[in-house]
C-alpha cells in the first residue's frame, strides 16, 4: 500500500526524527499542534521516520477512522530529509522516489545565478 501514492490527494512528510514509539493519537497531536495541519483532511497522508532509516510510520483519515502503517525495510534505507523541523507537502512523483531510497531534498541544491557575469 505505502508503495503506491495513487490514491492521496496531498502527501506530507514530518523531516527531522519523530520518536516511532508514537500512536495514532500522538502522531495525530504532531500533525495538529507542530505543524499547524489538519490529521483529519480524508486521502491526506503523513508519512515520519526516526532515527534508523530502515522504517517509517504513517497516519492516514479514512473517514471513519485513522490508519496507521509501519514500514520497515529488510534491504536498504529511506533518505529522509533531516535538516527542516516542519512538514514538508511533497509530490506524487517525489513520493515514490523517497520509497525507492532516493534523496528528494537536495543537501547543496544548485541554485540560478543572479548576476553571472560578475563571478568570474
Amino acid at each position: 500500500m505505502l508503495n503506491n501514492a495513487s490514491g492521496f490527494n496531498r502527501i506530507f512528510v514530518a523531516t527531522g526524527y519523530t520518536d516511532l514509539r508514537r500512536g495514532i493519537d500522538g502522531l495525530a497531536g504532531i500533525i495538529r499542534f507542530q505543524f499547524k495541519l489538519d490529521p483529519y483532511d480524508k486521502n491526506t497522508i503523513f508519512l515520519f521516520c526516526g532515527k534508523r532509516n530502515d522504517r517509517i510510520k504513517a497516519l492516514l483519515w479514512e473517514g471513519d477512522g485513522f490508519l496507521l502503517m509501519y514500514k520497515r525495510v529488510d534491504n536498504g534505507s529511506f533518505r529522509w530529509p533531516r535538516s527542516v523541523s516542519e512538514a514538508l507537502e511533497i509530490t506524487q512523483s517525489q513520493y515514490e522516489q523517497l520509497m525507492q531510497g532516493f534523496e528528494i531534498v537536495a543537501k547543496r541544491p544548485i541554485r540560478e545565478m543572479e548576476n553571472p557575469g560578475t563571478q568570474m
